[in-house]
């Protein structure tokens, strides 16, 4: 997540200049070959370009807002986990009188915190953030805190060395570690040190907890439609090849009414202007794109590492502890 103002000019420049550079030279080519080799054939009418941009422009807006949406839902899902934790651990503390049971599963909570937020962060083959631009920029400004240790060595900090093997065994480990939790609570129903309204109402709050793992998990296994996405790009190629055919004879007409040095020049005009349009399109496309997975450890994620860590806070100091592990801070505006 972006913390600051907006990004800066420099930022947006450097991570889009791929585009600009193509952009350059789709623009160039068919200047040179109008102008200079004398090829007028080429000029196309600029209704074909403006109609297609009209097009194009519509499905861009679309995957935009489709893709915001999916940052918004993961955003309110993680809003709720966060409410639920802050909820269970003060059930945890106040259902019970043993410490050290509270202690328990409030760290069991932390490990599955742990586990749900690197289940977030694994890769997928349509995610984006293993392109160059987005390789280039993550490098050169932000960190992801999943990729800079290991699962198991955070979630030894929680729960014995034998729960962790058992954990790192299963194929969706924050589902085996609320299963966990759950026959921790059952035991102590057993036990006697919860009644059985409090077990009933722990057991709720799990469930809970599974559906806001379910649809964070929904959200990111399930990709934006592909037919969607690749329309979406055809559209935006084409637009950007025929649109400075489409300005080339209106450009030239501009002479009609030129005097001096620029007569008979202004068709290179064309250039910078079709370089900022189709850098316009194309960067709305690569942001589209960059906001379609908010979980892959982009600057647009969600920010779960920085929730997760707020939670610990919250319920480490519910339990009294004062030894408290930093706050996650943006690093150049940037928290995940």
């Amino acid at each position: 997540m972006h913390s600051g103002t907006r990004y800066s000019n420099i930022e947006l420049l450097g991570w889009t200049r791929k585009t600009i550079y193509f952009s350059l030279i789709i623009s160039t080519i068919p200047v040179v070959l109008y102008h200079i080799v004398g090829w007028k054939w080429i000029g196309i009418p600029w209704t074909v370009a403006g109609l297609l941009g009209t097009a194009t422009a519509f499905i861009v807006g679309f995957k935009n807002t489709q893709t915001y949406n999916r940052t918004w839902e993961a955003r309110q899902i993680w809003g709720a986990i966060l409410n639920n934790s802050r909820a269970f651990g003060i059930m945890a503390r106040d259902f019970m009188d043993s410490p050290s049971d509270t202690q328990s599963l409030v760290y069991r909570h932390f490990a599955w915190l742990t586990a749900l937020r690197y289940g977030m962060r694994d890769s997928r083959t349509w995610e984006a953030q293993s392109l160059t631009h987005n390789i280039e920029y993550q490098q050169k400004y932000y960190s992801v805190p999943e990729r800079e240790t290991s699962l198991e060595s955070e979630l030894v900090k929680y729960v014995s060395a034998e729960e962790v093997k058992y954990i790192l065994s299963t194929k969706n480990k924050a589902a085996q570690i609320l299963s966990q939790q759950s026959k921790a609570i059952k035991q102590l129903y057993k036990d006697g040190k919860i009644d059985n309204f409090q077990f009933v109402e722990m057991e709720r709050l799990l469930r809970d907890l599974y559906d806001q793992q379910g649809r964070s998990e929904r959200i990111k296994n399930f990709p934006y439609p592909r037919q969607f996405a690749t329309i979406n790009a055809v559209f935006i190629q084409i637009f950007s090849f025929l649109l400075p055919f489409g300005m080339l004879k209106d450009f030239d007409k501009v002479n009609e009414n030129i005097t001096g040095l620029l007569h008979g020049n202004m068709v290179w005009f064309v250039i910078p202007f079709s370089t900022l349009i189709i850098w316009m399109y194309r960067t709305l496309e690569q942001v589209g794109e960059s906001t379609e997975n908010p979980f892959e450890g982009s600057p647009n994620d969600v920010p779960i590492s920085q929730m997760s860590r707020t939670i610990e806070i919250d319920l480490r100091e519910m339990l009294g502890e004062t030894d408290l592990p930093p706050a996650l801070q943006p690093k150049n505006n940037i928290v995940l």
